[in-house]
């Protein structure tokens, strides 16, 4: 048999890209962008313009059927691959990105007495708007000891699946009574390639509060929160809930066609973007904890068993991969207080130093705050810029910066900014770690481990354990890819099983980043400290963090 390839499709929150991937060696023979031509619609309506109001993020559903149309025709000529050798597709996608469907599966949107109505379009992940909803989830959640909570870390985000049904039955019952499904986009694309509709086990399961024992929460639960609801998951939720890596069903004639691929190849069921990226850094056992590392941080990690650890986004059996548990924290905001700094608050002296060395901002920032030893700053930073996503679970906290004096440099901010969110993580660590969860080594993927190595040496020497760094830039379409080839199955030149596509198709870089024993020294002694600001500021001994945002909401 010659060689056999899969295409991986990345759905992003700005733009969908393609990679198609050889099956024996994971190398990426040809990858092409689509940017989606309605963006993010968090202003206005598509056509009429209408306003939207705060805290919204909408797409259009078009747009997804647009990479499919662009960017897969574009890898297969690119790559001058025979079509006949590619076995299958799989996607991943930003979660929770959800829509209201017909019962013919047609976005409500796409309808055109609806398109003017706002609950009709998908709803982005970011899409913050459900927040009212969400609180109340939470609250009679646990007013009534609901056993689902502990395992989201004690609280369900706005931006998951119940929450946002929830919004549009508040705001326009008259579109959820039109409503047939609600979907997670990723599962209304894989409906489109196959003409089947079936629901994966990762965002059921992280943003829909299913469990694979129990299924959904009961309808009791359902009916406290609001008596409309009380029938949801067996109506609008309704739907085979499936394994990541099944074959969700053949490509249709129709789209094979349009991407100019072989009629009845496997489509993998659908993804979550960082969850993809797990067994595209090799990982498909325990203890190891992946990183995907960008404006924020997603922490995954592997177990074998079901445990409650303090601040989780979730677990999952079968969420990442089939056959093991999957847990989910994450920091808020990482990449992003690093921007924050350099866009808000740096001297333009610094600008212009990098410009006279041929430097960008953040490439000279790391240069001179690689020169000072751990310690060495006297300063001590709380990554809280964004809130709080594990442990605490805690939107309303912010950031904090101790140790100040007049000798104090903007590279040594820059540094401690970096120190700040590697004991963040570290934080997660401990968390797993005091709920019998190991962590043994960490892998990181996304843009920040291939462009900054003072921060990944930061995060060896504060966790004290090696890390291995992903070799590919696309790691969850390559991720994509790999479940594709466990979805066409060994019979048809793919793989039986998630364990075997990754051990052809995953790639790290040789080079690793291990704790250097005198920095791990300084590191735990400040650690110690950022621990005691960590729960006097976040556990309630201290709340002037929101005192002052009540004082700043009460003049504006």
């Amino acid at each position: 048999m010659g060689k056999k390839y899969t295409i991986g499709v990345d759905y992003g929150t700005q733009s969908g890209r393609a990679v198609l991937v050889e099956l024996s060696n994971g190398q990426e023979v040809a990858d092409h962008v689509t940017a989606y031509p309605h963006h993010v619609m968090d202003e206005r309506l598509p056509g009429s313009g209408k306003k939207l109001a705060h805290d919204w993020a909408l797409q259009h559903p078009d747009d997804y059927l647009e990479v499919l149309r662009s960017s897969v025709p574009a890898v297969v000529r690119e790559s001058g691959i025979d079509p006949e050798d590619i076995i299958g597709i799989g996607i991943d996608f930003t979660a929770c990105t959800m829509l209201p469907v017909d019962a013919k599966g047609e976005p409500l949107c796409l309808k055109p007495e609806l398109q003017d109505h706002p609950h009709s379009w998908v709803k982005l992940w970011k899409h913050h708007a459900a927040q009212p909803e969400a609180d109340k989830i939470n609250r009679i959640a646990a007013q009534r000891g609901e056993a689902f909570l502990p395992r989201y870390g004690g609280k369900i985000s706005s931006e998951w699946m119940i929450a946002k049904v929830w919004q549009i039955l508040d705001e326009a019952p008259e579109i959820y009574e039109q409503t047939d499904l609600f979907l997670e986009a990723t599962d209304w694309v894989i409906s489109q390639m196959t003409g089947r509709i079936v629901r994966n086990s990762c965002t059921a399961g992280y943003k829909a509060i299913w469990h694979k024992q129990e299924g959904y929460p009961h309808n009791e639960y359902f009916k406290a929160l609001d008596p409309r609801l009380e029938h949801l998951t067996e109506t609008k939720l309704r739907g085979d809930v499936i394994p990541l890596g099944t074959n969700a069903g053949g490509l249709t004639e129709p789209m094979a066609a349009m991407m100019g691929l072989k009629p009845g190849i496997a489509v993998a069921v659908g993804n979550v973007d960082a969850h993809a990226a797990v067994p595209a850094v090799g990982v498909v056992t325990p203890g190891k904890l992946v990183m995907a590392m960008g404006t924020s941080i997603c922490h995954m990690l592997l177990g074998t068993e079901e445990k409650q650890v303090e601040g989780m986004c979730g677990v999952v059996e079968d969420g990442i991969i089939p056959g093991l548990f999957g847990y989910e924290a994450g920091q808020s905001a990482v990449g992003d207080i690093f921007e924050w700094y350099v866009e808000e608050a740096l001297p333009a002296y610094v600008k212009e130093a990098a410009e006279s060395e041929g430097l960008g901002v953040h490439a000279w920032l790391e240069k001179e705050a690689a020169l000072y030893k751990p310690g060495q700053t006297g300063l001590l930073a709380l990554d809280w810029w964004n809130g709080n996503r594990s442990v605490l679970v805690d939107t309303d906290l912010t950031g904090l910066m101790l140790g100040m004096t007049l000798l104090t440099k903007p590279q040594e901010i820059y540094r401690t900014l970096l120190e700040a969110t590697a004991f963040g993580t570290r934080k997660i660590v401990d968390a797993f770690h005091s709920s019998g969860v190991h962590v043994d080594a960490l892998y990181a993927c996304g843009g920040l481990p291939q462009k900054n190595k003072l921060l990944m040496q930061i995060y060896a020497d504060v966790t004290n354990r090696e890390i291995f760094v992903a070799d590919s830039k696309q790691t969850p379409a390559l991720g994509a890819a790999i479940f594709a080839a466990v979805a066409a199955g060994e019979a048809a030149g793919g793989n039986d099983t998630v364990i075997a596509a990754a051990e052809n198709m995953a790639r790290v870089k040789d080079e690793t980043f291990k704790p250097i024993p005198e920095n791990v020294e300084v590191y735990d002694r400040l650690y110690r400290e950022y621990n005691l600001l960590h729960d006097y500021f976040g556990r309630g001994e201290n709340d002037v963090m929101k005192r002052l945002k009540s004082i700043k909401k009460s003049v504006e």
